[in-house]
């Protein structure tokens, strides 16, 4: 490969070296290992486009493979939606695999393990395990089972597998070291017993391996050469290592475990118990909602899957952890959507205005440009009338000399449409401002070649036409929680900071484009940032969810 070693990560810097020491290019594999127990999150988004980025980078087969050894936790729903979501980024996977592929297998050099002492029944309860164990600058106790006959080891095994014991009577030990300095060495589960059908061996099986006895194993059957994980794992590699030292064969490819770090995203959570709390507790409304950190809600909310894979390129691979601020995924995606999205005009916080010298019943239809970044341009019509719908805030009964939109007595163009002067307002019984009366300038159209549309005005703002206006329910995010770190202090329960105003909900008024807008369908509300269709959608009820707005304001909110 002719890339620049200054331009290779140290995942990628730890394959060339392999390559250079005589690992065949053609022996390259990969695997992304989710355990279907949740949806996918961001921080799977950055594993999944390392490895598969990787499998790209040196045409490489790269295994999905489904970490199915807990039952009780695992749904056919979760499978489905990680290969959905993996699809979308945009990825292949060479095989589909599971852990319980090879759950006959590791039984089989579990059995092996057995009759060369280096496993045992241990029927100790999970609290006289704990009490055993030591600490990491104690040592630990041999369990008073640890000696037991390989014949009475096999014998409990075999009943363990028949389902002749309740959960949590016995379970099955690696015999290492119980005085180890990594305590994961200390004699570590390899099986205990789960009587909860599988979604996919069903009631085969009561037995299951744990993950550290499935991992390394099922990534030596695959034949994958590098299994890359987060640093979590990394007092795991001895332990991946010890049984691969049980099991492999001469001449058969040795998989390398390496370790990354987790990159975490400010003002949320990546961990699946604690999204799983989120849905089951009702602070959200699914694993899909808009607002959470899974790959299902970033989608659902107008996010990209190019976007999603820039922000991973963007944030690389790291050797220690750190706290990824949302803003730089806001940017990915706001940069990508800048691009592709349709311009289009809506107002979310309406006031009337009355054009007070346009002909009343009359109407016009007006071009309007689509998207400026496309290389040829294209229009749409947009209706015109003598009410329309403007922003609130777009509108001061009095303002100083830096307010460039309308105020009384001055003038400010309409998008795509005329030169407007405000005249006078109508307000209501509490002093509230109900309509805002202007004239136009019939010779100003935007477009029209006169001088008068050539005449430059300070202000240009948006406008919806009330007759032909669309009314959407518009669903507008916030940060889910308030906290930057909310899994930051473990004194404090991250519920505590979920933010109360994480959702707002307005009645938008949209221009008739969007009348047969289609679910996930992307738009620039011009001047108000990015939304897409809901999938809550219905012929009568048209929702809109805002995915970011044109710019970071939350960083101005954050100093103040």
């Amino acid at each position: 490969m002719s890339t620049k070693e200054k331009s290779l990560n140290f995942i990628e810097q730890i394959i060339e070296e392999d390559l250079k020491n005589g690992l065949p290019t053609e022996q390259l594999h990969f695997r992304f290992p989710p355990e279907p127990n949740g949806y996918l999150h961001i921080g799977h988004a950055s594993s999944i486009c390392l490895n598969f980025g990787l499998g790209l980078r040196y045409n490489a087969p790269v295994n999905l493979r489904f970490d199915d050894t807990n039952p009780s936790k695992e749904e056919q729903e979760f499978v489905d939606a990680i290969k959905y979501d993996v699809e979308w980024l945009g990825y292949k996977w060479a095989n589909e695999v599971y852990a319980s592929d090879y759950f006959q297998q590791l039984y089989d050099w579990t059995i092996q393990l057995i009759k060369e002492g280096k496993a045992y029944v241990d029927s100790q309860t999970s609290e006289e395990m704990a009490q055993q164990k030591g600490t990491p600058t104690t040592p630990g106790t041999n369990s008073p089972y640890r000696n037991r006959s390989i014949e009475e080891n096999l014998d409990l095994f075999e009943r363990m597998k028949n389902g002749e014991f309740d959960e949590g009577t016995h379970i099955l030990r690696a015999k290492i070291d119980m005085s180890h300095t990594n305590m994961l060495m200390r004699d570590p589960i390899m099986y205990r017993i789960i009587k909860t059908s599988h979604h996919r061996t069903k009631n085969d099986w009561c037995i299951y391996p744990m993950y550290d006895w499935a991992h390394g194993e099922s990534d030596y059957l695959e034949s994958i050469s590098h299994s890359f994980c987060t640093l979590e794992f990394l007092p795991h590699r001895e332990l991946y290592d010890w049984f691969l030292d049980q099991i492999v064969e001469e001449g058969k490819i040795r998989p390398k475990q390496r370790e990354f770090a987790r990159r975490n995203l400010s003002h949320t959570v990546v961990s699946k118990r604690k999204l799983a709390k989120l849905v089951n507790e009702g602070h959200v409304t699914g694993w899909d909602d808009p607002r959470m950190s899974t790959i299902s809600g970033m989608r659902r909310r107008g996010y990209t899957p190019e976007a999603i894979r820039n922000f991973a390129d963007t944030i690389g691979i790291a050797k220690r952890d750190n706290l990824i601020d949302v803003s730089l995924l806001e940017f990915c995606v706001r940069e990508d959507l800048n691009k592709i999205t349709p311009r289009v005009m809506a107002v979310l916080d309406p006031v009337k205005l009355i054009i007070t010298n346009y002909p009343e019943g009359q109407e016009e239809w007006l071009d309007a440009e689509n998207n400026p970044e496309e290389e040829v341009m294209t229009f749409r019509k947009v209706p015109f009338s003598r009410e329309l719908y403007i922003e609130q805030e777009d509108f001061k009964e009095e303002a100083n000399s830096k307010f460039f939109r309308l105020t009384l007595g001055k003038e400010v163009r309409l998008k795509n449409a005329y030169i407007i002067k405000g005249e006078s307002v109508v307000k209501d019984e509490n002093g509230n401002i109900i309509e805002i009366h202007a004239t136009y300038d019939p010779e100003s159209k935007s477009g029209s070649g006169t001088e008068a549309s050539k005449r430059k005005v300070k202000g240009t703002i948006h406008w919806v036409s009330v007759p032909h206006a669309i009314e959407a329910e518009v669903r507008i995010y916030d940060r889910l929680f308030t906290d930057e770190n909310p899994d930051g202090n473990k004194e404090v329960d991250f519920l505590e900071f979920v933010n109360p105003n994480s959702l707002t909900i307005v009645k938008g008024y949209l221009e008739p484009s969007l009348k047969e807008a289609r679910v996930g369908e992307k738009f620039q509300f011009q001047r108000l940032g990015y939304f897409c269709v809901d999938k809550d959608s219905t012929a009568e009820n048209l929702v809109i969810n805002k995915t970011v707005g044109l710019r970071d304001t939350w960083a101005k909110v954050d100093q103040q």
